[in-house]
């Protein structure tokens, strides 16, 4: 995970926060159906729904060996 800070009138505040997904032993034949759940997973997910208005969040998938 990493993040951007910025300075808002001199506080500190969270604008942007990338997660990445690291996933091992997942089977090639499934890997296309980790890409689709990973594709609509945010908007199921309640801390991204909390935060998603106020901070950019996005997301990736990389598969580990």
């Amino acid at each position: 995970m990493s993040g951007e800070v910025e300075k808002d009138e001199g506080v500190l505040v969270i604008r942007r926060i990338h997660v990445t997904y690291t996933l091992t032993g997942v089977p090639p034949e499934k890997r296309e159906t980790v890409e689709r759940v990973h594709d609509v997973h945010a908007m199921h997910c309640p801390v991204y729904r909390t935060l998603h208005r106020c901070i950019e969040i996005t997301t990736q998938v990389e598969f580990g060996s």
